[in-house]
C-alpha cells in the first residue's frame, strides 16, 4: 500500500553548510519528519514560496502544518503587541494558502503549535498575543504541562482524556474559529491546546509540541496518517 504523502511546512533561515558557512536554507527540526516517517508518512518539505503551494499541495495526501514563529496580527484584526515577534510574512502566505487547499482538497491537516493557531486564525479565531506567565520557563526549552483532553474528540481518541505536553508557546487562542471546537486544556490555567473541526475527516490543532512527545503523543500522528489513506 502507498504511504500517505505528507506536505511539512518550513521555514527559510539562516543554517551552517559544513564547509560552505552559514547559508539561507528551507529547514524544519528533524523530529516532524521523523514522526511523520514513523507514523507511516513521506514527509515532503513545503518551504515558505507561496508560487509553489497550489502545485505541491496537489500531490500530496495531507499536511502538517509545523511550529514557528508568531502570526501576523494583523490577519485577525489586531496591533502588533510589543511581545509579538515580526511576522514573517512568506511564511504566513505559503501556511494558510495551503491550508485552504488542504480544506478545498478534503485532505487530512494536523497543526502543530503555531499550526493549531494558523488553523484558528484562518477560521476567524483571534488569539492572546501574550500569556507571560503561561510562556516557556526557559526560551529554547520546553516546558512540560498537564493536559485535560475531551474524551470524545479525535484527539482524545488518540492520547487518552488527559496527557502531557512539551510546550513552548507564549501566545494562545482567545476564540477558536467558526466550526472549530476546543478539546484540550492546560490543567494549571485553562489555557486552550487543542482544536478540531468534527465535520472534517481530520483537521486537529494541538500547541504542545507533540513531534518532540512520548508514545501516547505518538498516537496523534498515527491517527494523522491513519486518516490519509
Amino acid at each position: 500500500m502507498k504511504r500517505p504523502v505528507v506536505a511539512v511546512t518550513a521555514d527559510a533561515v539562516p543554517a551552517n553548510w559544513g564547509i560552505w558557512g552559514t547559508i539561507p536554507a528551507a529547514v524544519q527540526p528533524w523530529a516532524y519528519i521523523a514522526r511523520v516517517t514513523e507514523a507511516g508518512g513521506s514527509p515532503l518539505l513545503l518551504p515558505p514560496v507561496p508560487e509553489a503551494v497550489e502545485d505541491v499541495m496537489a500531490g500530496v495526501d495531507a499536511l502538517l502544518i509545523t511550529g514557528g514563529g508568531d502570526i501576523d496580527p494583523a490577519r485577525y484584526g489586531a496591533e502588533r503587541d510589543p511581545h509579538t515577534f515580526p511576522p514573517d510574512k512568506l511564511r504566513d502566505v505559503t501556511d494558510f494558502a495551503a491550508l485552504a487547499v488542504a480544506e478545498r482538497r478534503g485532505i487530512p491537516v494536523l497543526g502543530i503549535c503555531r499550526g493549531l493557531q494558523v488553523i484558528a486564525v484562518s477560521r476567524g479565531g483571534t488569539l492572546h498575543q501574550h500569556l507571560p506567565t503561561h510562556g516557556p520557563t526557559v526560551p529554547g526549552r520546553h516546558t512540560v504541562r498537564d493536559i485535560d483532553v475531551l474524551s470524545e474528540s479525535v484527539l482524545g481518541t488518540a492520547v487518552g482524556s488527559s496527557t502531557s505536553g512539551k510546550c513552548h508557546h507564549h501566545q494562545g487562542l482567545a476564540t477558536v474559529g467558526e466550526g472549530l471546537v476546543a478539546t484540550a486544556w492546560a490543567q494549571e490555567d485553562g489555557v486552550i491546546e487543542a482544536v478540531e473541526d468534527p465535520s472534517a475527516r481530520f483537521l486537529v490543532g494541538f500547541q504542545p509540541h507533540a513531534e518532540e512527545g512520548d508514545l501516547e503523543i505518538a498516537g496523534l500522528f498515527k491517527a494523522f496518517i491513519n486518516a490519509a489513506y
